[in-house]
């Protein structure tokens, strides 16, 4: 497998949205930019990532075969079983660089994030597994990306402050509406829109935040911008437009990732944010968001 098959595989131009999402949940939690579980954190974590989008491809083979036949597995560019062994190992690379940074003073991992580095896991699988034609697998997906934040957390914490359990319910309702529509993506149009009313929930909730800290419409008011940009997308529902939109969303994570960082007044993180919905949407264009 060379590298550029091995960079589409694994969906590489979203993995500045992973990072801001360790962000979220480990600052929040009371680590900071210069502690140095952060950057392991972030590698362990876009290892979870990477390996699951493998783990889509293995096992949406016998689907792509018949609607994205130009996927590396039905295009006979590598093998189904090269691909479920990468995954697999990805995962458990993943589980041992959380296992790594969140050791305490003893030596020892904190359990609880391993205990969630375990969940990541096992839901990416269930999630790869039985997507197709599961009406749940919003919810699901959305609870992977929770799974980051929280194994973040947990690596620096023994306890969940509020702040991070509100911002991973944010991202929660931000995915099901995001995974909705990337569920459909193959059709280039959506059905009901009423899945789409989660994604005004976390501009609810950053509306409650700019009231206390002002400084927070900022990211609000991009955040916002970037849920018109996609919606109006998929109103007008011309070629390409649903595909543009699923991108589009992907890389607004980390502008609503900076929304909630500015909230708790970690400013430059929440600079660095924008940075990475920059960084996610440059990357796209070079290798496909989805």
């Amino acid at each position: 497998m060379n590298l550029t098959l091995a960079l589409r595989l694994g969906r590489i131009s979203n993995l500045p949205t992973v990072w801001t999402n360790v962000m979220v949940g480990a600052l929040l939690a009371g680590g900071g930019l210069g502690d140095a579980r952060l950057p392991l954190l972030m590698v362990a974590l876009s290892l979870f990532y990477v390996g699951g989008m493998f783990l889509n491809d293995a096992f949406d083979r016998d689907f792509d075969a018949q609607h994205r036949p130009e996927r590396p597995i039905p295009s006979g560019q590598v093998s189904a079983r090269q691909v479920f062994i990468i995954g697999f190992g990805l995962l458990a690379a993943g589980l041992v660089g959380v296992a790594l940074a969140s050791r305490g003073p003893d030596g020892l991992p904190a359990w609880r994030a391993l205990a969630s580095g375990v969940a990541l896991g096992a839901a990416i699988v269930y999630y790869n597994a039985h997507h197709k034609g599961n009406p749940l697998s919003p919810l699901v997906m959305g609870v992977c990306r929770v799974l980051v934040v929280l194994t973040a957390a947990f690596s620096v914490a023994a306890v969940l402050p509020t702040a991070v359990v509100l911002a991973a319910i944010a991202l929660l309702c931000h995915l099901i509406g995001l995974t909705y529509i990337a569920k459909q993506e193959h059709l280039d149009r959506i059905g009901g829109l009423w899945p789409l009313g989660f994604l005004a929930l976390p501009g609810v909730y950053g509306f409650a935040l700019a009231m206390h800290t002002p400084v927070v419409w900022l990211w609000l008011v991009l955040y916002e911008g970037v849920l018109i940009f996609a919606l109006n997308l998929l109103r007008r529902r011309a070629r390409g437009d649903v595909p543009r939109a699923v991108v589009t969303l992907i890389a607004g994570m980390s502008v609503l990732d900076g929304m909630v960082l500015a909230g708790a007044g970690q400013i430059l993180p929440a600079a660095l944010a924008l940075l990475a919905f920059v960084l996610t949407l440059v990357l796209q264009r070079w290798v496909s968001g989805t």
